[in-house]
């Protein structure tokens, strides 16, 4: 059973309080959801490392596409197994899965002691003092209520989304788009800052619509200058950015501050008008690859990862090899590629011209190989050069971390050998590169 825990917090003071441990399943946003419930929590309970050591085991859960539906599934069955090895122990199931699913859960699922949908998260702390009958204080729903893992944090600077794509069950899971505000956006940074993040990254399923809802109508890319002028020595990334939502004001704020990473996350989905029109999105090949020229004349050396989908229904050989011929032209360095899947409650689900399961995972995986293809020659463009890398760890003798052009989890790794404290950056000079990940050797 995989485990991603925060950091202990100001609980443990107290070594007799329940211990609350966390899995975190899916996508960053759900990473920022659990460090906000800890930090909640950690009021009054303690933040175990190990769920072993744990009273209560949180899950919060991704139900995006039926494959994250199936993984929830397995970790929920094997958190049951945990909670059974050991009387007084108790599981709550948080995030999407309930959300999605709701009431149908409880049914199938009575060894569960609580489900959280995202909607309710902010009531974590009354449901497990209610699970371990303990008395817990309720922290002031403030941004500074939030564990801290470090050196990397997820700062969400919006929830839910308004569009309908066809395929995309967010909405129905999340809810419609709503911007937080830029003082409490702000003041979680200052936070984070404060308590030794060195990298902020701004997510949300629609970012680049952040402030469309508030007083005023202020702009993402005010936001995110706002964010990279906070006094300290970290950096900023953003994640999610839709086609339409890369303005040249947002990419000039991007120029003009240093600390913000000259890396933009854009998923495109397909290059196929055809296709495109059919998922309730805009643009085709032309537009698409005008956009990233755009960005490429703004910012000459900036890092491009997409996502694509293949198999949509409908989808034709003729818009594979349009989107083939639009990847080459483009080359991204990073692309997440997946074969559509036809979620319950979508529209895509009921269209004509489903096309068969072994078609889309055939097309997905040599537009994969195709992208890795491209993506492995863009990384050699580092070679020879110096490189700033932020430090996260060790691994087999090698010290691991990230430069600007690698996004945690997701992209590739830098490896040197010399020995650098976990959290600081260096510089490393890159001589070898290994698929997507660089290796090198650190400047004195």
């Amino acid at each position: 059973m995989a485990s991603r825990s925060s950091s202990p917090t100001t609980a443990e003071r107290d070594a007799k309080a329940p211990a609350v441990a966390f899995v975190t399943l899916g996508c960053p946003k759900n990473e920022a959801d659990s460090d906000r419930m800890a930090g909640l929590l950690a009021q009054s309970f303690r933040i175990a490392t190990e769920i072993d050591e744990a009273d209560v085991l949180v899950l919060n859960t991704c139900a995006f596409i039926q494959s994250a539906v199936e993984e929830a599934i397995d970790e929920v069955l094997a958190a049951i197994e945990w909670r059974a090895a050991r009387p007084g122990r108790r599981l709550v199931v948080a995030g999407c899965l309930p959300s999605r699913y709701g009431e149908d859960l409880a049914a199938e699922l009575p060894e569960v002691d609580a489900f959280v949908p995202v909607a309710e998260e902010e009531s974590i702390v009354s449901v497990v003092s209610d699970l371990v009958a303990v008395s817990a204080s309720r922290a002031a729903a403030g941004p500074d209520v939030r564990a801290v893992p470090l050196p990397t944090a997820y700062l969400k600077v919006s929830d839910g989304c308004d569009r309908r794509c066809a395929y995309c069950t967010i909405p129905a899971i999340r809810g419609p788009h709503r911007s937080r505000s830029r003082s409490e956006v702000l003041a979680e940074a200052r936070m984070l800052i404060e308590a030794g993040v060195k990298e902020i990254v701004l997510v949300g399923q629609d970012v680049t619509r952040w402030g469309s809802d508030l007083s005023g109508r202020p702009s993402f890319a005010q936001l995110v200058s706002d964010v990279a002028s906070l006094d300290g020595d970290y950096r900023v990334r953003l994640m999610y950015l839709q086609p339409d939502g890369v303005t040249d004001e947002l990419l000039r704020a991007i120029a003009e501050h240093r600390r913000v990473c000259r890396y933009l996350d854009v998923p495109v989905q397909h290059a196929s008008r055809t296709v495109l029109r059919a998922m309730g999105r805009r643009g085709d090949a032309r537009s698409l690859l005008a956009l990233v020229e755009r960005i490429r004349e703004t910012l000459p050396d900036a890092t491009l990862r997409t996502t694509v989908m293949l198999g949509f229904p409908g989808e034709t050989r003729r818009d594979v090899e349009e989107l083939h011929r639009f990847l080459r032209a483009a080359r991204f360095d990073y692309v997440g590629v997946f074969a559509f899947s036809p979620e319950e409650g979508t529209a895509a689900a009921s269209l004509p011209g489903q096309v068969p399961l072994r078609t889309r995972r055939a097309r997905a995986q040599r537009t994969r190989d195709l992208a890795d293809e491209i993506g492995t020659s863009m990384a050699a463009r580092w070679l020879g050069r110096s490189v700033r890398v932020l430090v996260e760890g060790e691994e087999e003798g090698l010290t691991v971390g990230r430069t600007c052009a690698q996004a945690p989890e997701i992209d590739g790794v830098t490896l040197f050998p010399q020995k650098a404290p976990r959290g600081t950056f260096v510089t490393v000079s890159v001589t070898e590169t290994h698929g997507y990940d660089l290796f090198g050797e650190a400047d004195e």
